[in-house]
């Protein structure tokens, strides 16, 4: 699987959420203005947060081992069912911790217990939402990347209806329930679309539980964790910080800036996680894996380097069509998000390399240190600079996150002769 390849058809996944994602973003901030993209950003964190447990955080793991026994079907056998019945027993358990403590959750992510129903409706289907990414997971590590493809847009498709109809009618809580329950629909979906392709039978989900795969998953599962904790948390606490200190407005506008930056790089980031992972466990020799990531960075940096260009001499027309005039304030994020944007794809590629090689302690270590300090400095930035600061703190961040990476693996890229 060529990364060209890939990262066309990671385009084609990448228009149709894109177009979605912005026509969403239209509606949302028509009907319900910055506080309503504010308060569906909160959600979207919390929301990440929950699908990454229930499903046992395996997915990243399911990915690599998934192509790494690509040719001993008895060990796919009991990988899959192994995986089936982690994300069975999760998806029950945080499901039923939804339903029982929604007025919780709602009081604590959005100071408010209104929002109880759209977090009970996730509980009961959250199940679905997990078996669905257990399946995209096999797909990937696969590299059935046709059906991944037809999978993912359908997805994105299938939740702009459901939001353009639900917010029209229920305004923020309808844009909540669009969330949860599209996500669910779109398991039936990719059910029905790989029900005949040869790999999915009884046979490769219905072994016993293997404590071995189970204990391989574990190391991913942590560095899952950490991640769905770390990166959603630091944008729940910079939101906060913001709300309290410049008024829920001002979240709403560096949100619609989070929005943007998320959509534009969707078809860099698809095609990492799609390509990268895969590709790099397949690698045997330093000199292949330096090969690649250089690959990597001489096709994909330039491509983000002209795409932050673009939208920042044509920012003013952006926020117009996507969003209001209500969010003009966003263009003085612009510049410090979109060169943060640029470092954060610098370090992801050298990221993928940390998961190929399941260096569990580096990556826990990285990214609790780079959140904590995203969130430290964006507390102190705003008081100096104001909306500006958080951008800032981000910008920073992964400036030097980047640069611990080249540390991290500085005798790979830099010794030509090292094999291992």
């Amino acid at each position: 699987m060529k990364l060209l390849k890939t990262t066309f058809y990671s385009s084609i996944i990448t228009l149709i959420r894109v177009s979605s994602g912005f026509i969403i973003s239209k509606i949302v901030a028509i009907l319900t203005g910055a506080s309503g993209i504010a308060i569906i950003g909160a959600f979207t964190n919390f929301f990440s947060i929950v699908l990454t447990f229930a499903n046992g955080a395996i997915n990243t793991g399911v990915v690599k081992y998934t192509a790494e026994f690509e040719e001993d079907e008895e060990k796919l056998k009991s990988l899959f069912s192994t995986s089936f019945k982690i994300t069975i027993y999760c998806s029950i358990i945080i499901g039923m911790i939804l339903v029982f403590l929604a007025s919780f959750w709602s009081n604590l992510i959005f100071v408010n217990k209104i929002y109880e129903l759209p977090i009970k409706i996730l509980g009961f289907t959250v199940i679905f939402y997990a078996l669905n990414s257990l399946l995209i997971s096999i797909l990937n590590g696969k590299k059935q990347i046709k059906i991944y493809t037809l999978v993912n847009s359908l997805g994105s498709i299938i939740g702009l209806i459901f939001t353009a109809i639900l917010v029209y009618i229920f305004k923020i809580e309808g844009a909540l329930y669009a969330m949860v329950l599209s996500q669910s629909i779109v398991f039936f979906v990719t059910l029905g679309l790989i029900m005949r392709t040869p790999w999915f039978n009884k046979e490769y989900f219905n072994k016993k539980f293997d404590k071995i795969k189970a204990i391989q998953l574990s190391h991913y599962s942590l560095m899952a964790l950490v991640s769905a904790l770390t990166v959603p948390v630091a944008q729940l606490l910079l939101r906060n910080i913001l709300i309290t200190k410049l008024g829920i407005d001002e979240a709403g506008y560096w949100q619609g800036m989070m929005r943007i930056s998320d959509a534009y790089l969707m078809i860099i980031t698809t095609s990492l996680s799609t390509y990268f992972l895969p590709k790099l466990v397949s690698l045997k020799t330093d000199k292949d894996l330096r090969d690649e990531i250089l690959n990597g960075y001489k096709l994909i940096l330039p491509l983000v380097f002209l795409s932050c260009l673009l939208i920042f001499f044509f920012r003013f027309f952006i926020i117009k069509i996507l969003f209001t005039i209500e969010f003009i304030s966003m263009e003085q994020l612009f510049y410090w998000q979109l060169l943060g944007d640029f470092f954060k794809i610098a370090t992801w590629i050298l990221g993928y390399l940390i998961l190929a090689k399941a260096m569990t302690k580096i990556y826990v270590l990285s990214e609790i240190m780079f959140s904590f300090l995203y969130v430290f400095l964006g507390y102190l930035f705003t008081d100096f600079f104001q909306l500006k600061g958080v951008v800032i703190a981000f910008a920073i961040t992964y400036l030097l996150n980047f640069i611990f990476m080249i540390y991290i693996f500085k005798k790979l890229l830099f010794k030509k002769n090292s094999i291992s």
